[in-house]
């Protein structure tokens, strides 16, 4: 299995439509809160150049947004 990282907040709605297709295709993934953990907003930042959430990381690959063909093309689902 892939290892998949979403850098997310509480009110993002795109956040939440993320973790439900990650949850629909039975995908693990590791979530950090960024509005309150200040080293991983960093560790976000620093690998994607944004603010925005979600900040989804499938293997090193950094997708900003919920890019759902991406994100599907990229865990094979």
């Amino acid at each position: 299995m892939k290892k998949v990282i979403i850098y997310s907040t509480p009110t993002c709605h795109y956040c939440k439509m993320t973790k439900e297709f990650f949850k629909e295709k039975n995908v693990a993934y590791e979530e950090h809160d960024v509005s309150v953990d200040l080293e991983r907003r960093k560790e976000m930042v620093d690998k994607s150049g944004q603010l925005g959430v979600p900040v989804i990381d499938i293997e090193g690959n950094i997708i900003v947004g919920f890019d759902k063909p991406t994100v599907s093309k990229l865990l094979g689902v």
